[in-house]
């Protein structure tokens, strides 16, 4: 993935050379921003809304407003914190529902997991094999995960899928980073209380 990972942003300078090449006139540069970003923007939306069209209708909506407000881009913070911030206010704001959604087993969870002593026991306990505990208990994290709201929600995919830090979650969220733990601890009692017949088996 270019452009980004936990620990900041490698593409900063491509991105700000994109984000300046698109401003000035170049049809392609915002393209590469796009095709930069599109795939890790739609899982952080499929990952809050839980539904493939409506991620999907999402993504293009988030790229499309940050086309229209890049004037308004200051540099002040990454790139991709920026797209974050407009992508997963999109996703939180979305209340089109769908009698047709589709639940799938969150990708990159099992990652997350293994980073997260408060799932160890899941697995510590399983005694099936460790391919159908995962695929097992990436089911029952996704069905969980779907009952929390929409901004917990958001504050475990951000935290726990994407492994992006307080700080940045705070930018995106635009909350204090206080209130970003009150929330993943908050959310992650929530993921340990609807698991806890998982737990106990």
């Amino acid at each position: 993935m270019e452009g980004a990972d936990q620990g900041g942003a490698p593409g900063a300078s491509r991105d700000a050379q994109d984000v300046a090449a698109t401003l000035a006139g170049d049809p392609t540069a915002f393209d590469a921003l796009v095709d930069r970003y599109k795939t890790r923007v739609y899982g952080v939306v499929y990952n809050i809304l839980q539904n493939h069209d409506d991620a999907w209708d999402v993504t293009q909506e988030a790229f499309l407003k940050a086309y229209k407000s890049l004037h308004g881009y200051h540099g002040k913070s990454n790139f991709y914190t920026w797209l974050y911030r407009i992508a997963v206010n999109h996703a939180i704001n979305y209340r089109k529902k769908r009698k047709d959604a589709v639940s799938v087993p969150l990708t990159g969870f099992e990652d997350s997991i293994e980073r997260d002593p408060a799932y160890e026991e899941l697995i510590v306990q399983e005694k099936a094999s460790k391919d159908a505990v995962l695929g097992e208990l990436k089911e029952k994290l996704n069905e969980s995960l779907s009952k929390l709201s929409k901004e917990h929600r958001a504050v475990v995919v951000l935290h726990d899928i994407e492994g992006l830090h307080h700080k940045e979650i705070a930018k995106i969220l635009k909350c204090s980073e206080g209130t970003v733990r009150s929330r993943l601890h908050y959310a992650h009692l929530q993921l340990q209380s609807l698991l806890s017949n998982y737990l106990k088996r």
